[in-house]
């Protein structure tokens, strides 16, 4: 779902909500039957898959980005699989960071091909194989888990500590892709992001149904330092009032902010916009890595807003640092158990 989520999923379950359960169960009914009885594809290669029980973005894709610098401290080549969502293309492609522009293949594409080898297809088995044939020894799904296309050896399930799963309700009354206990069951662990107490009911589940829990948490990298700066903040993401404390935290003052739905492309309009009111505050333009990817490969008003906007970059990080080893140690036993089983799931 590419547009902004309702604001009442992410509250207490109101009258909407309640409306909507009836489509709510239905849509629950034919999100477990897909997961559990999916026909999945086994690819020769560990399959790690990096989601969220929820819409929208709880911190998979610096997570995916960890998993594959680990992968690469262990001598591996890590590959990317991504449905490519914000982008045009409907092909197989190959990302190239250096040629595609985020219409073309999605942001997080991009910013996944800066770490390793990426690959985008809204066919997942059709992406996956070009992974291999382009030497990957282990693919890192970047969300994709309830879509039951491929075989997956780990999946870790990440939530954001501080919103959990909103209202709890399934699809179109709430935030959640299927029922939770369904997803729980093909999840292998939880990673809890984030130090708020959203997440502890989750947790307790995965304690009563056997599943291990990652801690981790967001370091930030701004560039230049925000500390006393007066900025304008703009985003165009899952949860942009995350990205609003983080600039706080960093010391900044917000004396404005604009939001935009994920994934959006900004017109020259808002571009205008954007630059004439940061200018009206006298303040420094800043933003996150996926809003200002969105705007490079363009020339005129992007390519200056590209200019004049400061990111705040993020990098996810583990309690236990072995974490991300242990989770592509774990993939890749069982990985090797499911070949020697013929590649059954």
């Amino acid at each position: 779902m590419i547009s902004e989520a309702p604001p009442f999923w992410w509250t207490k379950p109101g009258l909407r909500a309640w409306l909507l359960w009836p489509a709510s169960f239905l849509y629950g009914r034919v999100a477990r039957y897909r997961m559990n009885h999916g026909k999945r594809a086994a690819i020769p290669v560990p399959v790690v898959c990096v989601g969220n029980f929820t819409v929208g973005g709880a911190g998979k894709t610096p997570t995916a980005m960890a998993l594959a610098k680990a992968a690469k401290e262990k001598g591996l080549k890590p590959g990317f699989l991504s449905r490519g969502y914000g982008g045009s293309l409907d092909v197989t492609t190959l990302v190239d960071p250096d040629r595609h522009r985020a219409v073309d293949v999605g942001d997080e594409p991009l910013l996944l091909a800066r770490e390793a080898t990426t690959v985008v297809c809204r066919r997942r088995v059709e992406g996956a194989k070009r992974l291999v044939a382009e030497g990957v020894d282990v693919i890192i799904m970047d969300d994709g888990f309830q879509s039951a296309r491929l075989t997956v050896d780990y999946a870790l399930i990440v939530v954001d500590s501080r919103r959990g799963i909103g209202n709890g309700h399934v699809v179109p009354g709430g935030p959640v892709r299927a029922p939770i206990r369904t997803q729980f069951r093909h999840a292998s662990a939880l990673m809890v992001v984030g130090s708020g107490s959203a997440a502890d009911r989750l947790v307790r589940q995965a304690a009563r149904m056997g599943k291990s829990v990652v801690i981790g948490a967001l370091a930030t990298h701004p560039e230049p330092d925000l500390a006393g700066r007066k900025v304008f903040a703009y985003a165009g993401i899952a949860d942009p009032d995350k990205f609003f404390r983080t600039v706080e935290a960093l010391g900044a003052v917000i004396a404005g902010k604009r939001v935009f739905g994920d994934h959006h492309h900004l017109s020259d309009d808002e571009i205008a916009d954007l630059i004439a009111d940061a200018a009206k505050q006298d303040a420094l333009l800043v933003t996150t890595a996926k809003d200002l990817v969105r705007l490079t490969g363009h020339h005129g008003k992007a390519e200056e807003l590209a200019h004049l906007s400061r990111v705040v970059t993020v990098e996810m990080t583990f309690d236990n640092p072995h974490a991300p080893g242990q989770i592509l140690d774990a993939a890749a036993k069982v990985a090797k158990a499911r070949m020697l089983a013929g590649g059954r799931d």
